[in-house]
């Protein structure tokens, strides 16, 4: 079992930055490759970053592509995503995820471990 829990979210104004972090406990933290997801009122929850195990290799969305980087830190068994200009259509519960099966990936069905999410709201 792993347990994630995310911290960092709050209110900004557009144009501005903030850095969530994901606290991950349980077994051993640097075997699951690990990504950001995020779910708007009224929408899907959508893919935003995924990194691998090391921390060498990572994958963005579109929408978030030289705005948001992911990283982790294994010593510390957490992961972060910092996350810069920040727009109005940021705004949602952001949830991190790990995966114990696959490379990292995109796909949320392959995200076998969540946290509870944290609010990240972005004011125009």
């Amino acid at each position: 079992q792993v347990q994630l829990v995310e911290s960092g979210g709050g209110l900004v104004q557009a144009g501005g930055s903030l850095r969530l972090s994901c606290a991950a406990s349980g077994r051993t933290f640097n075997n699951y490759p690990m990504g950001w997801f995020r779910q708007a009122p009224g929408k899907e929850r959508e893919f935003v970053a995924a990194i691998n195990r090391s921390g060498g290799a990572a994958y963005y969305a579109d929408s978030v592509k030289g705005r948001f980087t992911i990283s982790r830190d294994n010593a510390k068994n957490t992961v972060y995503l910092q996350m810069n200009r920040l727009k109005p259509e940021d705004t949602a519960v952001y949830s991190c995820g790990a995966t114990v099966n696959y490379a990292y990936t995109a796909l949320e069905s392959r995200y076998e471990y969540w946290g509870q999410g944290t609010q990240v709201t972005v004011s125009s």
